[in-house]
């Protein structure tokens, strides 16, 4: 096991790792802007390295930075966490060539698997599922519209690098066809540099499963059951419940072991999701493969009982998994996270930074929060709005719904607006609470967004 890493992160997720590496005795060097100075995880570090100025492309994007952090402090590892530069293959390689370990795959990994049009050729090749789709990128309009007349509307663009909903449209007219394309190339070229999209065929009403997926120096290979991400907005997660309440046990391992052989096609290590879309004939198609830990992986932690980033560690390491010969398939009752963000769900989630004035956690059983947040916490303009996660678990569904109203009552946050409220509002809405819902649940079951 290693002696010291280096966080390449912020926020919630980087007090996370450091808590697992202090189980580990691992010591930790947090790097920070001088925005993040004062933060809970910058305290709670062994070592921390002011790396720039508030913006991110100043300070958490400047790879030279981290990487003379890590050297300059004797750190033989650096987790990239989520975001930032987690999936960035040339920060891979630059920890590579100064002789620094990286706490994910390898940077081809990262490259075959970022790039969603070559991802998605990998997986019909190995015989995982995928939607009818281009052939690579579509480079002109005049090819988009012979796609969509191909296989018929609605038709999806996608960006081919990045996530998170950029460079994505919906076209369900072929009069929108040639604005939405542009549209779509634009933001992807303004947000990933890259202004590739292909285009898929759209599945109506899909739901949003995905797999965790670890694997090891010693061929071992788990999938670690799966996680409903269908509550959404434009296409970024708002809750996540784990397992499925959509899914049949057969159904179950079908996708899990289509996962492994994911994994197998592309020889991938460490931790990984498997992203696919559910139809509402129990079909499913490879959607993409996130090489990084999931903002959402407590839910699968509950259910599973495995610690995820001390897996990331000790496959970093060189060491095996210890969960490699866990049950497969097989979840141990039901946890839900809901991602509570500094926004306004009343005026179309508008963000709201500003200073936390009370902080009260709820707590009691099944209850889990992980926050970088204390009263007094300037929730910056600057980042993402993740305030905390709330991960409530249970018995079985039923219970973690319970559970979940009681500890978004007890969670008081003052100073700022939130999201509590809207999960609130989730939990009473019949289709949710009968597991009867999909991508467009906030459209179709809770009316307008905006009005969470």
């Amino acid at each position: 096991m290693f002696s010291k890493i280096l966080i390449a992160n912020r926020g919630e997720v980087a007090l996370r790792i450091m808590r697992a590496c202090k189980e580990l005795g691992v010591k930790t060097v947090a790097v920070y802007s001088t925005e993040d100075a004062d933060t809970y995880p910058v305290q709670y570090a062994d070592e921390a390295v002011c790396i720039g100025p508030a913006p991110a492309n100043k300070s958490y994007l400047i790879q030279s930075s981290i990487i003379a952090a890590a050297i300059n402090s004797g750190a033989e590892a650096i987790h990239p966490g989520y975001g930032f530069l987690a999936e960035n293959a040339d920060f891979a390689r630059a920890c590579g060539d100064n002789g620094i370990v990286f706490i994910g795959p390898s940077p081809e990994c990262i490259e075959r698997m970022g790039d969603k049009s070559e991802a998605r050729e990998t997986m019909k090749m190995c015989g995982v599922p995928t939607v009818p789709g281009s052939d690579g990128c579509i480079d002109t309009v005049e090819e988009a519209q012979e796609f969509a007349r191909r296989v018929g509307y609605p038709v999806l663009i996608k960006a081919t690098a990045g996530g998170g909903g950029k460079g994505m449209r919906e076209v369900h007219h072929p009069n929108d066809l040639e604005a939405q394309y542009k549209a779509a190339r634009n933001e992807a070229g303004a947000a990933f540099g890259n202004d590739g999209v292909y285009l898929e065929k759209l599945v109506l009403r899909p739901r949003h499963v995905e797999i965790q997926v670890l694997a090891d120096d010693f061929g071992n290979r788990v999938a670690l059951c799966e996680r409903d991400c269908s509550i959404q907005r434009r296409h970024q997660k708002l809750l996540e419940e784990a397992p499925s309440p959509a899914l049949t046990d057969e159904i179950r391992r079908s996708m899990g072991v289509a996962a492994l052989k994911a994994v197998r096609a592309v020889d991938y290590k460490n931790a990984g999701t498997i992203e696919f879309l559910l139809d509402q004939d129990g079909r499913f198609y490879f959607m993409e493969m996130n090489t990084r830990v999931q903002v959402e992986h407590p839910v699968t932690e509950q259910i599973t009982g495995t610690d995820i980033i001390k897996e990331q560690l000790r496959i970093a390491a060189g060491e095996p998994m210890s969960c490699a010969d866990r049950a497969p398939f097989t979840p141990m009752g039901h946890a839900i996270e809901f991602r509570i963000n500094a926004e306004d769900p009343d005026h179309d989630f508008r963000p709201c930074p500003g200073t936390v004035t009370v902080f009260d956690m709820p707590a009691g059983p099944g209850v889990r929060v992980e926050s970088y947040v204390r009263a007094g916490t300037k929730i910056s303009p600057y980042y993402d709005s993740l305030v905390a996660k709330l991960i409530v678990y249970g018995q079985d569904r039923e219970e973690a719904i319970a559970r979940g109203k009681r500890a978004l009552d007890e969670f008081v946050i003052e100073g700022i607006k939130t999201t509590i409220p809207f999960h609130k509002k989730v939990l009473e809405n019949e289709a949710f609470v009968k597991g009867d819902f999909s991508t467009d649940f906030l459209e179709t079951q809770m009316g307008d967004a905006s009005n969470g």
